[in-house]
């Protein structure tokens, strides 16, 4: 237990060292900040638009759903972009940098190891993922003083876990590959085929891809926990298999 919170410690003042923490509480808390403001001007923005033939654009006041729909969007798209630029060394640099010999030589075990970075880099990701939920409720509640969700629980842990998951396939991928390469093929690869299982007709149902952006009928009651229950939990068992796949590979790799 004290190598585990040793190598915790150790990991989470890399984070601060090398920005990880504050590159990702800033892009977070932007999105936050934007997604309500981008929803409140782009109305008044696009209407009395000229779009030809003397036809002018009008578009209805935003709603705090229109709030909720920017958030999501730009989560799932942006966010989890900027969460793979930044956690995809967190393996593959111990690699190239040969640390993780000396740690290993003091009886450090290499499953605690991989536990430790997922629980850090998760850590980091909860932290920022919290202050952009934050900065968004609060703006939404201030500009449109709606604070009435439906099923907000399951619709905002969603895109959580779903980084949780990119986290520990980048973690698997960079023992795999022993580079940033393997962690962005991972990662990325894996976006990819979801996108691919997601033109099948009603497999968003459980498709973990749906839990990055799907949700957001949860909100306003359009859809119901039951239709995201099975991606859910599906997601929950590939980053319990994700883990265990890189606990067995990292215990045979040559480092």
């Amino acid at each position: 237990m004290k190598g585990f919170v040793a190598f915790c410690r150790k990991e989470w003042l890399e984070g601060l060292r090398t920005y990880r923490l504050w590159i990702m509480m800033a892009v977070f808390a932007a999105l936050g900040i934007l997604s309500p403001l981008f929803a409140k001007l782009l109305p008044d923005l696009l209407s009395g638009t000229d779009i030809g033939g003397g036809v002018t654009l009008q578009m209805p006041p935003a709603t705090a759903f229109d709030s909720w729909t920017q958030f999501f969007k730009n989560v799932s798209q942006l966010g989890s972009l900027v969460l793979i630029i930044v956690f995809c060394g967190i393996t593959a640099t111990e690699f190239s940098r040969g640390t993780l010999v000396n740690v290993l030589t003091k009886g450090l075990r290499r499953s605690t190891i991989v536990v430790a970075k997922l629980a850090v880099a998760a850590l980091i990701w909860t932290i920022s993922y919290l202050v952009s939920l934050g900065i968004a409720f609060g703006y939404t509640l201030y500009f449109w003083g709606d604070g009435t969700l439906q099923n907000a629980g399951l619709a905002f842990v969603s895109p959580w876990l779903f980084g949780l998951f990119l986290l520990a396939l980048m973690i698997l991928g960079g023992i795999v590959g022993g580079n940033i390469y393997g962690s962005l093929l991972a990662a990325g690869g894996m976006i990819i085929a979801l996108n691919i299982v997601a033109i099948v007709p009603k497999s968003a149902r459980f498709n973990p891809l749906s839990l990055a952006g799907g949700t957001l009928g949860l909100l306003d009651g359009q859809n119901q926990p039951r239709d995201f229950v099975p991606a859910l939990l599906i997601c929950v068992a590939a980053i319990v298999v994700t883990l265990a796949a890189s606990l067995l590979v990292i215990d045979r790799k040559q480092l």
